[in-house]
């Protein structure tokens, strides 16, 4: 049957063209741009998989970016801290050499104040010039900000703490058993030592001999007969420096002999050398909170029985901050999680010298501050990590407080009193010419460990943070990429061979058509 209006084998054959020809144009597009989805026709569902994938790279690129510019600022700061550190070791040899007393001249102690001097001056230079790009990062601009402190607590630190935008955070600490100081008390039966027995003249040549130990040494001590306890006390305080160990009178009869700090690594040990016959209500019986007499505690020994000494440490306080179980030392206490790093140190009440309130206590409010970097390709809460860099300068450096002696009271009994680095400029109560060095070696001594904290803690925050960070998100880059391109790409060796399958396609399509439009010729031959 032959037609010549509707050649339908030409339309066949156009139809079929014209799908070989979008099939090698869509085949030579993809080849010439290096990617087999171009548009959402592509591939609607690849398309939103790969797009979503090119975000996460975008953010990965970018947080990798920002854990280099981190290891940037804190290779600053650290190499500010550095010098600091040097110039705290220089200061400590001044101290050391000007606390020579009759082995130096006042010339030479006030070179030495000199040195210090300029010493103090160039910590606070370099805690004010340390910065990154205008933003000071050694005076306490990277610091935190609180508020609502509670008075029950004596310090606190905040080395990282994680907030939502324009949040808080509160912090609370709940103590579950209190601190302790190693110690015992000490009955004698009266307000003097009675040696030899029943009657005085039986003491006359008798002594009592001791030997008190702690956490910093051991002192022998001897008493004669009749000596008072006030002066035993005293006595024995004169020598709590060299041996960690204090007294007090306990009521009128006994002396309360107890570790100068609290904490498990702290003891009190006791050795009767000689007890000189010693007479009356004697004993030596269990430290307990708050003695004022020793009426009601249990006897561990007695004087005559502890010639192979007793002994007694302390405890360390047990506590929870923000639901955390804290790592103790003494009556500091500290936490750090992923979201806060906080160090605080509790407070006693006056009659309580030996524990801690048991309960809750709202320490403070974290308002702001720190030092933020996002290092993670999402920006959220998880993704930050916040670190707390403190104020170096003199005033912030080595705050102690220290028991010193107050000439202005009886006695010259000690009074706390608070100390910083600052206090060894000129003129100042811990300068090098007359100042009390015994208590300025110890600011110093304290303003260093700060000092090589901070650098301990950047250092691990570069080691252990910044780097395994860069490597983590190096290989989620990577393996994103390769995700991102097996859905995008274009693979060139099946594409090609689609090229070339469509080229062959569409030449014979031609052909096709070429023939089929030539048919219709035939119907003239019928006309003759």
């Amino acid at each position: 049957m032959t037609r010549i209006n509707t050649n339908v084998p030409s339309l066949i054959a156009q139809r079929v063209l014209g799908s070989n020809n979008r099939a090698l144009n869509t085949s030579l597009e993809r080849l010439s741009t290096g990617l087999r989805i171009n548009r959402g026709a592509d591939d609607p569902a690849g398309l939103i998989a790969s797009e979503n994938l090119r975000a996460e790279k975008a953010g990965l690129s970018a947080a990798i970016k920002n854990a280099e510019r981190a290891d940037q600022v804190v290779n600053i700061a650290e190499g500010g801290l550095s010098e600091v550190s040097s110039l705290l070791t220089d200061l400590q040899g001044l101290v050391t050499a000007s606390a020579n007393d009759a082995g130096l001249s006042d010339e030479e102690k006030e070179a030495n104040q000199l040195q210090i001097d300029s010493i103090l001056q160039t910590i606070d230079r370099v805690a004010e010039a340390t910065s990154f790009q205008g933003t000071k990062l050694l005076n306490g601009t990277f610091d935190y900000q609180t508020s609502n402190i509670a008075t029950t607590i004596n310090s606190f630190k905040v080395n990282g703490a994680k907030t939502e935008f324009n949040g808080q955070r509160e912090v609370d600490i709940v103590v579950t058993a209190s601190a302790q100081r190693g110690g015992f008390v000490l009955s004698f039966g009266a307000n003097n030592l009675n040696l030899g027995g029943a009657t005085a003249t039986d003491g006359a040549n008798e002594q009592f001999v001791i030997e008190i130990a702690g956490a910093d040494g051991a002192r022998e001590l001897s008493f004669a007969s009749g000596t008072a306890l006030t002066d035993v006390v005293a006595a024995i305080n004169s020598f709590t420096d060299t041996t960690g160990v204090k007294a007090a009178l306990c009521g009128t009869t006994g002396i309360r002999l107890e570790s100068d700090e609290y904490g498990e690594d702290e003891f009190v040990s006791l050795k009767v050398v000689d007890d000189g016959a010693i007479n009356g209500t004697n004993g030596i019986y269990n430290l307990s909170a708050g003695d004022t007499d020793v009426a009601d505690t249990g006897s561990v020994t007695t004087f005559a029985t502890a010639n192979n000494g007793v002994s007694d440490a302390g405890q360390d306080v047990e506590a929870f901050i923000n639901g955390v179980k804290a790592t103790t030392n003494g009556t500091t206490a500290r936490i750090n999680t992923n979201f806060l790093d906080v160090e605080i140190d509790l407070k006693y009440d006056t009659g309580n010298p030996s524990a801690a309130a048991l309960g809750q206590i709202d320490a403070f409010t974290i308002t702001g501050g720190g030092a933020d970097f996002q290092l993670a390709g999402e920006v959220n809460i998880a993704g930050r990590v916040s670190l707390g860099i403190q104020n170096v300068a003199t005033r912030a450096l080595g705050a102690s407080t220290i028991d010193v002696i107050d000439p202005a009271t009886p006695l010259g009994a000690k009074v706390s009193t608070n100390f910083n680095l600052s206090d060894f400029r000129a003129g100042a109560s811990l300068n090098a010419v007359d100042g009390n060095l015994d208590v300025g070696a110890k600011v110093v001594e304290r303003a260093i460990r700060e000092v090589s904290s901070l650098r301990g803690r950047l250092g691990a925050f570069q080691q252990n943070t910044i780097g395994a960070t860069i490597r983590s998100l190096g290989v989620s880059l990577e393996n994103t990429s390769a995700a991102e391109s097996s859905i995008r790409d274009t693979d060139f060796a099946a594409e090609t061979a689609s090229l070339t399958r469509s080229q062959v396609l569409a030449q014979s399509a031609q052909q096709t058509l070429l023939i089929a439009n030539s048919q219709p010729q035939n119907a003239l031959s019928l006309l003759g």
